[in-house]
């Protein structure tokens, strides 16, 4: 959630000369509804029923790029399901970069509340052991330009 999954993973995809898919584009395309509406259709709940059965299909099909919404790594099967057929890369960010690059976008629905930052915090601390567990590769992103991610990403997967 801000951690630039979808600008690197599209960069990265690039340089890889493989197909990019943001996985919450992909429900939207699916459904035919934004996220924030399947949340306040079907809540949460829904919403994460819908993105699990995403990275399932798309972690069957041919060598892609899949940049995955934030809390997909809250389900057991979805980690599994990233870990044994890919390579997972964390960007890593800190609550204090996230909330200076998510503060004013209005379409994260976990982030419509009160005290954005505590949010944050909250969701780092359920998250981060999850995506650690998960990656075969962290890359703790702070104010590094995504170019200078993709090359360290990239040097990382040739070792």
């Amino acid at each position: 959630m801000g951690a630039g999954k979808t600008t690197v993973g599209r960069m990265l995809a690039k340089r890889l000369k493989m197909p990019f898919v943001d996985a919450d584009h992909e429900i939207e395309a699916r459904t035919g509804v934004s996220i924030p509406t399947i949340f306040e259709i079907e809540g949460e709940a829904g919403f994460r029923k819908r993105e699990s059965k995403v990275i399932d299909d798309l972690t069957q099909s041919a060598p892609l790029v899949l940049a995955t919404g934030g809390g997909a790594v809250m389900d057991p099967a979805n980690r599994q399901h990233l870990h044994e057929r890919g390579s997972v890369v964390y960007l890593c960010a800190q609550p204090d970069i996230l909330y200076e690059r998510t503060r004013t976008d209005r379409g994260r629905p976990l982030l419509q509340v009160d005290d954005r930052q505590a949010k944050l915090r909250e969701l780092y601390a359920l998250r981060d052991p999850l995506y650690r567990e998960t990656a075969h590769l962290v890359v703790e992103v702070g104010h590094t330009q995504a170019s200078q991610v993709v090359r360290h990403i990239l040097q990382a997967l040739d070792a």
